[in-house]
């Protein structure tokens, strides 16, 4: 697994020094330093991006992002088409998405698993969206969750804004996607296409059990029949 650059690692690290709500005592049972960022990054060539919310325990406890029950939902699914058996192991997980890009809106755990507040993600945004940017060379990205697919809106024009708003009223805004002109911090300009699902968290209800249909209806409209 690819690793971040040193100087953007310990930017990351400065701007994470004394960040307020993050779950310290989780990290703490881990023994794991609560400034280390938790991207699962991927390769630079990747067509598709995975982008979540940020990381819960398991991912504290492995250092690895959506490894825990809802990330488990996603890497089930691709653990069948690339290996065409179930998932077993988190072993097999990792495997799973090793083709593919992984990153959050926040690469630290909230307190109480709860989004994290606009502020917060506003201050880790330039560094998320260098992160983007530099280290991924696609355009394919799935957002899993209403704060994954709002994040592109950060910092974006308000034309930009207001179509993210308009295409998450749609009715099929789970099947459609939305192409857009993504500004980076420095002014640099990617044509990126989102591919919004829900959240697949066991808690969300509404849309768990029906999370693994859509995720492969996303991967045969992008990949092709497994």
């Amino acid at each position: 697994m690819r690793t971040l650059p040193g100087a953007l690692r310990e930017r990351f690290r400065t701007a994470a020094a004394g960040l307020t709500g993050r779950d310290d005592a989780v990290y703490a049972a881990a023994g794991r330093d609560p400034t280390e960022p938790i991207f699962g990054l991927g390769p630079a060539d990747a067509r598709i991006a995975f982008f979540g919310r940020d990381p819960g325990r398991d991912e504290v406890h492995v250092g690895v992002p959506f490894i825990g029950a809802g990330g488990r939902q996603v890497r089930r699914v691709l653990h069948e088409r690339r290996f065409h058996a179930p998932l077993t192991d988190t072993a097999g997980a990792l495997a799973a998405g090793e083709p593919y890009f992984w990153a959050n809106t926040v690469p630290y755990k909230p307190v109480g698993n709860k989004a994290w507040p606009m502020g917060v993600k506003r201050h880790f945004q330039p560094l998320v969206a260098e992160l983007l940017l530099d280290q991924w060379q696609g355009r394919e990205v799935i957002t899993l969750g209403r704060e994954a697919f709002f994040w592109f809106g950060l910092e974006q024009s308000p034309a930009e804004r207001r179509r993210l708003d308009d295409h998450w009223r749609l009715d099929g805004r789970f099947s459609k996607s939305l192409d857009m002109a993504f500004h980076g911090p420095d002014g640099r300009r990617r044509s990126l296409r989102l591919h919004p699902l829900p959240h697949p968290s066991p808690l969300n209800a509404t849309w768990f059990k029906r999370f693994p249909g859509l995720l492969a209806a996303r991967l045969d409209a992008l990949e092709g029949q497994a």
